[in-house]
Parts: structure tokens; C-alpha cells; sequence
């Protein structure tokens, strides 16, 4: 064995033994699943449609708001943008339970912001408001960071030569720098969809009702003990990661092309 061989055995085995620990709790649910007595607890299918349905319509105002948002950090240079990167940093930082304390200051009954909106109607305390804001700030930070770096990616002289041609921004941007940064932005929103999606902390304080998945997983481990828990688990994991792992299978295949 030559000498560069045996420099590769170390690393190559220190790489084994993590990929093994990084598979060790996957392979263990597969283990622990009772398949024979497989079956859900009651109102697990009531937690699985909120979820999905909550989460995409956080999902949606996530794009929406955090589009903009992440194309003009992307693209125009200003005083202060360290203040701006400083304010995403912090709230991707926040612990989830945190996060939800601080919600809960600003937009519970009692807040500045919650005594008015409640009286408008808009209550944002257990209800489906309140779950889907808890998820919207839980999941934007990820999603605007991501689509940024993926519009920073698009070359400006293409978003130039669009303009010259005699489009407008709003034709360069949907013709230019969407197409060009797509695979970027689907991959920031996959990564919001499992964010929003597995949201737990936040959504436990301000909306414990309705009940979402992470949260029923809880009441379920709680009630009912730990069986009871594998088969709401496993309808997460096959509802929330088949698109990221898609997207980053294929962002990686891009990289290798």
C-alpha cells in the first residue's frame, strides 16, 4: 500500500463512521415502527390537514413578501445593509420557543399589537392565524437568505443586455433573473416548506389549537406513549421531504454537469 493510500484510510474512515451515526436514527424508526400494528391515533388526520394546509398558505405569503425583499438586498446597494443582514441573522438564530415568547409579546392579547388587531377581529392567540404567523416568521429568514444568494448568482450584465434590448425591470426580472435563479428559489422554498412544516416551538406558544403535526406528535408521546408517535412521524417525513431532497439531489447533480 503506498503512502497516499494510507493518508486516505483515516479520513475515508472517520467519513464512514459519521455517515453511519448521520443514518443511525433513521435506520432505529424503521426498527422501532410497530408494521404489524401500524395505526393512527385519533385526530392525526385532523393534525396532518392543518398542517399542510396552514403551511402552504405560509408558505405562499413567504414568497410573496420575501421575493422582493431578498432581489433588493441582492441587487441594490445600500448604507446600513449590515443592519438588515444583522436583523435575518437574528431571527434565523432565534430559538423556536423564543421566537414564539416574542410573538407572543407583540401579538398576543395583551401586546401592542395584538389588543388592536383584536379588536379589528383578528385574533392571533390558538387559532389558525396565529399558527400560520408563528410559521411565517419560523420559515422567512431561510427562505429570503437562500433566494438571495440565488439572485446574486445571476449575472448582471444578462439583466443588462434585457434592459438595453428595451424591457422593462418588471420584463428583465420575470424574463432574466427568475428563469436564471430558479433552481435557487425552489430550493429556498423547499427548505421554508419543511421549516414552516416542523415548526414546533412557536406554534406551541401562540396556537397550541389548532393542533398541527409537530404538536400533536407531543400530545401524542404524552398521552399515549411513545408507539403512538411512529406513524404520525413517518406521514412527515414522507409529506415534508421529498422536495428538498429532490431539489438538493438535483442542485448537486447541476454542480458535477
Amino acid at each position: 500500500m503506498n503512502t497516499s493510500s494510507r493518508k486516505l484510510r483515516a479520513p475515508a474512515l472517520m467519513s464512514v463512521v459519521t455517515l453511519l451515526l448521520l443514518a443511525a436514527p433513521f435506520f432505529g424508526l424503521v426498527l422501532a415502527t410497530h408494521w404489524r400494528s401500524f395505526g393512527f391515533a385519533d385526530g392525526d388526520g385532523s393534525a396532518v390537514a392543518i398542517s399542510l394546509v396552514y403551511s402552504l398558505t405560509a408558505l405562499i405569503l413567504i414568497i410573496i413578501l420575501g421575493t422582493p425583499l431578498a432581489w433588493w438586498l441582492a441587487r441594490y446597494p445600500m448604507r446600513g445593509k449590515w443592519l438588515i443582514d444583522a436583523l435575518l441573522l437574528l431571527a434565523l438564530l432565534t430559538p423556536p420557543l423564543a421566537l414564539g415568547l416574542l410573538l407572543a409579546t407583540m401579538y398576543g392579547p395583551y401586546g401592542p399589537a395584538g389588543s388592536l388587531l383584536e379588536r379589528a377581529g383578528l385574533v392571533l392567540t390558538n387559532s389558525a392565524s396565529a399558527f400560520v404567523m408563528a410559521q411565517f416568521y419560523s420559515a422567512l429568514p431561510y427562505y429570503v437568505i437562500a433566494a438571495r444568494a440565488a439572485f446574486e448568482g445571476v449575472p448582471r450584465e444578462l439583466e443588462q443586455i434585457a434592459l438595453t434590448l428595451g424591457h422593462s425591470p418588471w420584463r428583465s426580472f420575470l424574463h432574466v433573473s427568475l428563469p436564471l435563479a430558479r433552481l435557487g428559489l425552489a430550493a429556498g422554498i423547499a427548505l421554508a416548506w419543511v421549516r414552516a412544516l416542523g415548526e414546533f416551538g412557536a406554534v406551541l406558544i401562540v396556537a397550541y389549537y389548532p393542533q398541527g403535526i409537530p404538536v400533536k406528535l407531543w400530545v401524542n408521546l404524552q398521552d399515549i406513549g411513545l408507539s403512538a408517535v411512529y406513524p404520525l412521524l413517518w406521514v412527515f417525513f414522507l409529506v415534508a421531504m421529498p422536495l428538498p431532497l429532490v431539489l438538493g439531489l438535483a442542485a448537486r447533480r447541476r454542480q458535477l454537469i
